[in-house]
């Protein structure tokens, strides 16, 4: 079987949270994978954790056009898992995003997904406010590419 990490920022009801149990969804539609969810605002993500992963989809809030903190140290915690010899390199990931009206803060998850050599399943999927039924619709397609991705690994 294999394993999805989404690993996203939100406040406990907020908005992106509602997109990454929308990419969830997608995810979940294909019986040979599993998910492991991961709110990165409350809960830090172990090495292993993100070793044990086949593929990532990686959620934030823009903040200031930037992804927020939580979302942040999750990659410098990649980084020092790279480091310290655990397997987080060239996996499939895809990247969502909500915002109040910029949304130009997923380009910081892209740069520091392609810095990873993550390898870019579907392109990303942003949202104003809270998703209405054209995002929802596209965060559970880009679940669903996702898991093909790590499928086809």
């Amino acid at each position: 079987m294999k394993k999805i990490l989404i690993a996203y920022h939100s406040q406990e009801k907020g908005n992106t949270r509602k997109l990454a149990e929308l990419v969830a969804r997608g995810c979940k539609e294909f019986e040979d994978v599993a998910i492991d969810m991961v709110n990165v605002y409350t809960i830090r993500v172990e090495p292993e954790m993100m070793e044990r992963a086949d593929g990532y989809a990686l959620g934030s809030p823009d903040y200031f056009s930037y992804m927020a903190g939580g979302l942040k140290q999750f990659f410098d915690d990649m980084c020092l898992a790279d480091w310290a010899g655990k397997k987080v390199k060239s996996k499939p990931y895809v990247a969502f995003m909500t915002h109040g009206g910029g949304g130009s803060g997923i380009k910081s998850i892209e740069e520091l997904a392609k810095a990873m050599k993550l390898t870019q399943a579907a392109p990303p999927v942003t949202c104003k406010g809270a998703p209405d039924e054209a995002a929802a619709k596209l965060a559970v397609e880009l679940g669903k590419k996702l898991a093909q991705a790590v499928l086809a690994t």
